[in-house]
């Protein structure tokens, strides 16, 4: 069975890593999706997240990078899932996750959602918070898979970055 674990991992974090990891394990393939937030301005391109991605998941054989730019339920019908795949981090989390899983049964109702608790030690992660830490200097080398670590300092490197940073990192 195909799972998509669909997100913008703007930057993947362990907490994602920890979810793609325990679904591999649960379905015979995944497949990672980046979608476009139009709410959002990222700061690092599908290019660059795709390759980052990649980098960390490297030792998983069914898993599969792609990105998107359509209803979440339209490209899981083009990729002949039956499964969309959700980390839950907070009671929060729950009620807009649980909102999305009835919409997305009203207009597919042959594609499930399936929930995984993040784990423990990795509840309070969201990319929003890893890329402020990075900002200010903090240390994210326990939050994130060292390879986007490396690129999130650069961005963030108090010396006068060269122009458009996160465009020229791939």
């Amino acid at each position: 069975m195909i799972a998509i674990y669909p997100g913008s991992f703007d930057p993947i974090t362990l907490g994602h890593l920890d979810i793609i990891e325990r679904g591999c394990q649960l379905f015979e393939h995944v497949i990672v999706a980046i979608s476009r937030n139009p709410s959002k301005q990222p700061l690092f391109s599908v290019p660059q997240r795709i390759a980052q991605i990649k980098a960390c998941t490297q030792h998983l054989n069914n898993v599969e990078i792609d990105h998107f730019e359509s209803l979440t339920v339209t490209y899981a019908q083009r990729k002949q899932a039956k499964v969309l795949l959700r980390g839950l981090r907070v009671l929060s989390d729950f009620e807009y996750e649980l909102q999305m899983a009835h919409t997305n049964k009203s207009l597919a109702d042959s594609i499930e959602t399936v929930f995984l608790a993040t784990s423990n030690e990795h509840s309070f992660l969201s990319s929003s918070l890893v890329k402020e830490i990075a900002k200010f200097g903090g240390s994210i080398s326990h939050l994130v898979p060292s390879n986007v670590a490396t690129e999130l300092e650069k961005c963030y490197d108090k010396t006068p970055p060269p122009p458009a940073c996160p465009r020229n990192l791939l």
